[in-house]
């Protein structure tokens, strides 16, 4: 079994995850009001607005470990294929 299959598997699945949290987090924000609520009758929409970010709050940190990691595979895949053509072409 060769590295090929399993390397392209691994960036595939880390770029699907990625797509999946940003499209969780969109979800979640897309609810969001960006006004700021002065009157005490509107505490209800504040806490609504509070509970939401603490909610993006969470899932921020995941997100910039999975778009780190995306990116870490997508340099190993270029890497892969820069040195298969370098081989190929019997520069190293």
């Amino acid at each position: 079994m060769t590295i090929v299959p399993v390397m392209w598997s691994v960036w595939g699945a880390t770029v699907l995850l990625l797509f999946a949290l940003k499209m969780y987090t969109a979800r979640l924000t897309r609810d969001e009001d960006d006004q700021v609520i002065l009157h005490d009758s509107f505490d209800h929409v504040k806490i609504e607005q509070a509970a939401l970010m603490a909610k993006v709050g969470k899932v921020e940190p995941v997100q910039r470990v999975v778009f780190w990691l995306a990116g870490a595979a997508t340099i190993f895949v270029i890497a892969f294929y820069v040195r298969d053509v370098l081989l190929n072409l019997h520069l190293i």
